[in-house]
């Protein structure tokens, strides 16, 4: 066996040796802000069919009272991270990560680390230090190693990510956190077809299933069990048969990757956040009946095309249920101009059906500038022209939006998608939820954890 270190060993040497004090100040703040919009997005979930289908079938299946569940109620620390992670990603409203060719949701490693932490009884910094980890592995090699066109799913580079902050978080030597990395990244490779053409419940459920392979990886690892230590690089490995080969020299990486992610303003999918303000402004601006609509003209950028106009991963104008909606741009364009917001109400199944939204989805036209697919992903500009039927023509032209990395939302944004996300809860509870993440680097993980345990949803009067 050679001595030479591989990239997952540098990569866990790295993981394992930064301290607390790696992680600046304006990091800190970005984690906790994402941690508040991540809960917040859990709590207004509990209610979504499958989320409640997961936690029928965590409570059928048992497991050790071990890990919280955001609600109430116990398990292991796999199945608490299946079942907290689909609450936080289920609406689809939680945080993104552009890079250039691939789109990620980083927060979606929360779930994972709060896990491995609230089992480890680790503190709050010991926690955001983990989190921190994760974040900065998923969204570099989404940087330098992206799948997507490889037919592969943005939680492949999830799985090294989450692996990692949950083995950091336990507390684990570098030897394990190679293992539970490699473990992870060998057996977790998901297919993009996770987000193309017909799409069902797994488009939501793909990355919690992989963080909670991801804890189980660190739990494996923990007790000695060994994954390939050329997992990157070695023959049929990450390189060999999915990325192509890379280079990232983990002992020069910081943690300051959170800073560089973004949150989303309307409960829709990443890349329709600037059209959907840009429609809303038009729309504010010149009053213009629905009925009196001839066309909506969008010109985005290419990854918005390919993903939700049309383009590549299927057409988006035939829309049924929830998981098509939000990633049609169509879809979200109509219900922004007809109910002047896209929220989770814009999701339920009465309004997805209903006849205004279905025709006027029709008269949506995407299609995709070379110009502004070369500004992706430091711009996230389009035009809009909307077309009455009288022949006038209105147009709108945007470059980002309130929450993209050049306007990034602060602690008082985040608080009120927050508490409209948390109406349905005891509001001095969801109170006493936010305060504690925002002071999280001077609690104990497990503070936290009890209060997410208490949540409790309010019967409709």
């Amino acid at each position: 066996m050679s001595n030479q270190r591989t990239m997952v060993e540098q990569l866990a040497d790295w993981a394992h040796d930064v301290r607390w004090e790696d992680l600046s100040g304006e990091a800190m703040q970005a984690l906790k802000g994402r941690m508040l919009d991540s809960i917040g997005c859990a709590i207004g979930a509990l209610e979504g069919k499958p989320v409640e289908n997961i936690r029928r079938m965590t409570e059928d299946l048992g497991g050790e009272p071990l890990v919280t569940l955001i609600g109430g109620g116990k398990t292991t620390p796999d199945y608490a991270t299946l079942y907290n992670g689909a609450a936080v990603r289920y609406l689809d409203f939680n945080d993104s990560y552009l890079a250039k060719n691939e789109t990620g949701h980083p927060s979606d490693n929360i779930a994972p680390v709060l896990s491995a932490a609230e089992y480890a009884d680790a503190d709050g910094r010991d926690f955001l230090l983990a989190l921190a980890l994760a974040y900065q592995v998923q969204c570099r090699l989404s940087d330098v190693a992206p799948v997507r066109d490889n037919g592969f799913d943005h939680t492949v580079q999830g799985e090294y990510g989450a692996a990692v902050g949950a083995a950091r978080a336990m507390r684990l030597d570098s030897s394990k956190i190679a293992n539970a990395a490699s473990i992870a990244g060998t057996g977790y490779n998901s297919l993009r077809v996770t987000r193309t053409g017909e799409l069902s419940n797994w488009k939501g459920l793909a990355y919690p299933n992989t963080a909670m392979g991801a804890v189980h990886a660190a739990m494996l690892a923990k007790y000695g069990i060994t994954g390939p230590r050329e997992v990157f690089e070695g023959n049929k490995g990450f390189m060999d048969t999915i990325a192509g080969n890379f280079e990232l020299d983990w002992s020069k990486e910081d943690l300051e990757r959170v800073t560089e992610t973004i949150i989303k303003r309307f409960n829709a999918e990443i890349h329709s956040q600037s059209s959907i303000e840009g429609l809303l402004e038009l729309r504010g601006r010149e009053q213009i009946k629905p009925e009196d609509i001839k066309e909506i003209r969008l010109t985005t950028f290419d990854v918005a095309y390919n993903i939700i106009g049309g383009g590549e991963e299927g057409g988006k104008k035939l829309i049924r249920y929830k998981e098509e909606a939000d990633h049609s741009l169509p879809y979200m364009l109509a219900a922004a101009y007809l109910d002047g917001q896209v929220m989770p109400e814009q999701y339920e199944p009465e309004r997805i059906t209903r006849a205004d939204v279905q025709e006027l989805l029709q008269k949506v036209d995407v299609k995709p500038s070379d110009d502004y697919s070369n500004r992706f992903p430091d711009e996230m500009a389009c035009r809009i022209e909307l077309e009455t039927n009288d022949g006038q023509i209105f147009t709108v032209e945007k470059y980002d939006y309130q929450g993209f990395k050049t306007q990034p939302a602060s602690w008082d944004v985040l608080m009120e998608k927050y508490n409209g996300l948390t109406k349905k809860i005891d509001s001095d509870l969801a109170a006493e939820i936010a305060d504690t993440i925002r002071n999280l680097e001077n609690v104990k993980i497990s503070e936290l954890t009890e209060l997410l345990g208490q949540v409790k949803i309010r019967e409709a009067e």
